[in-house]
């Protein structure tokens, strides 16, 4: 009778072994992981927050970028709560090394330069492979304009990753059941209300253009960016474009020092 859960625990154990290795897409590179990452480090809140939503706490080495410029809300805090900042801003080469990373998960212009220190090939020499963010993509490419299929696409490769392929096709599943239904209950004849997304800046207003996630968001809630004909992922324009945009809403991006209400008012 002893043989039984020996021999089934050889099983469990084979089959979890067959997961890897997977290779997935990032941006313009295929990327091959032999083994399930154990020191995975995430970069800035939205990325990190796709770690967390999949349960990969255990995984994770740490993370960076997120209270030199965001403050985290409560649910995002606790998710965190055990696991150090390795930098309050995008980080080094040695921040990275230093933690023992093997997996960053990062963006271009999120974490990633081009020609920058950091990079998946100046990563590379010391056993870190890097995920890009899909959005990040049209810094390195061509690419088509943001989709919520971008983050759809993480999660799954995420899944693929860290072998919780289950866990992220249930997420994915139930985001488009509930964008499905959203999408049902909306007014198909009303025209797209015209929105402006403002991040930052008073000369010159950064926003978001048609490479950035908020036009996907923005689309799939019914709505249509006035800088969607700005071929950017995020960039600064003129206050004279957004008036002659007229936009109906105003949705302000609240993080930093600078906060939504003190934007409000200066608008």
């Amino acid at each position: 009778m002893k043989l039984i859960p020996l021999a089934l625990g050889a099983i469990l154990a084979a089959s979890g072994a067959m997961a890897h290795p997977v290779t997935v897409k990032s941006c313009n590179r295929e990327v091959t992981f032999d083994a399930v990452p154990k020191a995975a480090v995430s970069n800035d809140v939205n990325l990190t927050e796709m770690m967390l939503v999949l349960g990969l706490q255990d995984n994770m080495a740490g993370y960076t970028g997120i209270s030199g410029w965001k403050t985290l809300d409560p649910i995002m805090r606790a998710g965190v709560r055990e696991l150090p900042e390795l930098s309050s801003k995008y980080p080094g080469k040695e921040v990275l090394v230093g933690a023992g990373a093997d997996f960053y998960f990062a963006g271009w212009n999120y974490g990633l330069k081009v020609g920058g220190e950091i990079t998946p090939e100046t990563l590379a020499p010391f056993g870190i492979k890097v995920y890009e963010l899909s959005e990040s993509c049209i810094h390195v490419g061509a690419k088509a304009k943001a989709s919520i299929n971008d983050m759809y696409n993480d999660l799954l490769n995420l899944g693929k990753i860290f072998d919780v392929s289950d866990r992220a096709e249930k997420l994915v599943a139930g985001y488009k059941a509930d964008l499905a239904a959203f999408s049902a209950s909306l007014n198909k004849g009303e025209k797209p209300v015209r929105v402006f997304v403002y991040d930052s800046g008073q000369k010159n207003p950064l926003t978001a253009g048609r490479y950035a996630m908020p036009s996907a968001l923005i689309e799939a809630a019914g709505g249509v960016n006035v800088m969607d004909d700005l071929e950017k992922s995020w960039a600064s324009v003129s206050w004279e474009a957004v008036v002659e945009r007229n936009p109906e809403v105003i949705v302000i991006i609240n993080y930093g020092k600078v906060t939504a209400e003190q934007k409000r008012q200066f608008m």
